[in-house]
């Protein structure tokens, strides 16, 4: 019987890296993904390391709900057979934009940081369920510090800033990720979240050179704090990548729940606000609303 996993956001970047090091452990990876050109890359790139199982791409765009909901339909029928058990799913996608947009009708951060993984997560339940034991990985930010703790709607009141409504999408998920820990707890299925520190990716290519991602107190101070940010988001994806790949993989986690593995690849205490039972209240009320398991 083989191991299945999938990492979504998988076709560069913290993604790729992530996928190669559950290849490297033994699963077969489907890494998905936007453009094709870059999921054929990446499982080039896979194969190239000459895995115990081939990986796969398929092509989904998470910023829009019908296509989460296909995903999870396509994955949920590969992996319903005997011997072809999903036992890890990595929700890696993320996204930060310097202006406001929207997604049928939603701000698009909280779409593609928060409902998204939440609804792919959701409706996965039971494959994963089926495959136990198995794990949820969901990758946090350290933004989540600089978050609006207010879920009464997908947008808190006042002007749009990308890094401030990026880290309240992030802090919605890790919520949620603590919240279905508890939930879950005895099923078999672990929920954990993973901070990657930083690195250099496409999200952090130029983003973070527009003051008007951060609200104006901060805006005055902002280039020293970008500065000091760059710094941290310099290193490599493979090592952003470790905190994923542990909580994924790692045996000494077996049996555990709700943990969030920090930078450094290791358990960190969490963000104190995603445990706050009002802010996990607050956020279960409005991702059901917004991302409902069936279409409306």
């Amino acid at each position: 019987m083989r191991k299945a996993a999938v990492v979504t956001g998988g076709t560069a970047g913290i993604g790729l890296e992530t996928a190669l090091g559950l290849a490297a452990a033994g699963y077969a990876v489907t890494v998905v993904g936007r453009d094709a050109g870059r999921g054929a890359r990446a499982v080039e790139r896979i194969a190239a390391t000459r895995p115990e199982h081939p990986a796969r791409f398929l092509a989904a765009d998470l910023g829009s709900l019908d296509e989460v909901r296909a995903l999870a339909a396509r994955l949920g029928a590969d992996h319903a057979a005997p011997g072809e058990p999903l036992t890890v799913l990595v929700n890696n996608i993320g996204a930060m934009f310097p202006q406001r947009r929207t997604l049928d009708g939603v701000e698009a951060s909280f779409v593609v940081n928060h409902l998204s993984p939440y609804l792919l997560t959701e409706l996965l339940l039971p494959t994963l369920t089926a495959g136990a034991p198995s794990r949820i990985v969901n990758v946090t930010s350290g933004a989540v510090a600089l978050a609006k703790r207010v879920f009464d709607e997908v947008e808190p009141p006042g002007g749009y800033y990308g890094f401030h409504w990026y880290g309240r999408a992030k802090l919605a998920n890790l919520a949620h990720t603590l919240d279905l820990a508890a939930r879950l707890d005895g099923t078999g299925v672990a929920v954990l979240a993973a901070d990657p520190g930083g690195a250099a990716t496409d999200m952090t290519d130029g983003t973070l050179t527009d003051p008007r991602i951060v609200s104006p107190p901060l805006r005055l101070l902002w280039p020293l704090v970008r500065r000091r940010f760059e710094r941290s988001t310099s290193g490599p994806a493979s090592v952003a990548a470790r905190p994923s790949i542990t909580a994924a993989t790692d045996a000494a986690l077996a049996g555990r729940t709700g943990v969030v593995i920090g930078a450094q690849a290791r358990p960190v205490a969490p963000f104190r606000a995603a445990t706050d039972p009002r802010v996990v209240e607050a956020v279960r009320r409005l991702s059901e609303r917004y991302a409902p398991k069936v279409a409306g």
